[in-house]
Order: structure tokens, then C-alpha cells, then sequence
């Protein structure tokens, strides 16, 4: 019997996550992974540009002796909107920014992340869209 290999782990070695995700593709897990190619799919079709994958954001500057704090939204892109023009009596499209963070019921409740989402509201007045 050959002895393992230091540092290199099967499968069923490594730890388990500790919300069940799997990455998958380059992305944290299969359910955002999924949300990746649905959103690609919209962009190749017009229905929505400029798709961002882990955009940062500051929410906290770095301060004296303090790191700055950032928020890494799973995917960021503009979608057009509907809105009623009286003048030309019918509806036009307007592009706007979404930011959106794929997540589980669980996920939707840790602390940090609550806090962030927040911060985001209040320091850059975005709302987060959670799929």
C-alpha cells in the first residue's frame, strides 16, 4: 500500500462547507453557478447589459489603523425598466443597476451579512436583490 501524498486531499477528506454548498464552475455554489448562466443568457439576448461577477464595494473607508471594509456583490448589471411617459403616452425604458446576491434562506440570516446589506443601503442607497 503506497503512503498518501502530503497535501493534496480526496473528496471525501476535505472538511464539509458549512452552509452544504458545493462550488461549482469557479462559483460558490451550484445554485449561483446556475444564476451565472441564466444571467449570460439574458445579456447575449439584450434583455439586460453590462453583467459584473464578485463587483466590490466599499461600505467603510480605511480609517487610522483600521482596514476598509467591503461588500462583494455575486453579480451586478443594468436591466431596462418600464416607466409611463405622459408626454409621448406610452412606456420607454430606462437602464438600471441591480445588485444582486444569490442566497439561501439560511445564508439570508448571518450576521455579517445583514450588516453589510444595510451598510449598503445606507452608504450607497443600494438595495440588494437576494435570489
Amino acid at each position: 500500500m503506497k503512503p498518501p501524498i502530503v497535501g493534496v486531499a480526496n473528496a471525501q477528506d476535505r472538511p464539509k462547507s458549512k452552509y452544504r454548498n458545493v462550488r461549482t464552475s469557479g462559483h460558490a455554489s451550484k445554485k449561483e453557478a446556475r444564476r451565472a448562466n441564466e444571467l449570460r443568457l439574458l445579456e447575449a439576448t439584450g434583455k439586460i447589459r453590462n453583467l459584473r461577477e464578485q463587483a466590490r464595494y466599499e461600505i467603510l473607508p480605511k480609517q487610522t489603523g483600521e482596514r476598509a471594509i467591503y461588500y462583494v456583490a455575486d453579480f451586478v448589471y443594468d436591466i431596462k425598466t418600464p416607466y409611463w411617459t405622459p408626454e409621448r403616452d406610452k412606456y420607454v425604458g430606462a437602464w438600471q443597476t441591480v445588485v444582486e446576491d444569490t442566497k439561501s434562506p439560511i445564508t439570508r440570516r448571518n450576521p455579517v451579512y445583514v450588516i453589510k446589506r444595510k451598510l449598503m443601503l445606507w452608504w450607497h442607497g443600494i438595495r440588494i436583490l437576494e435570489t
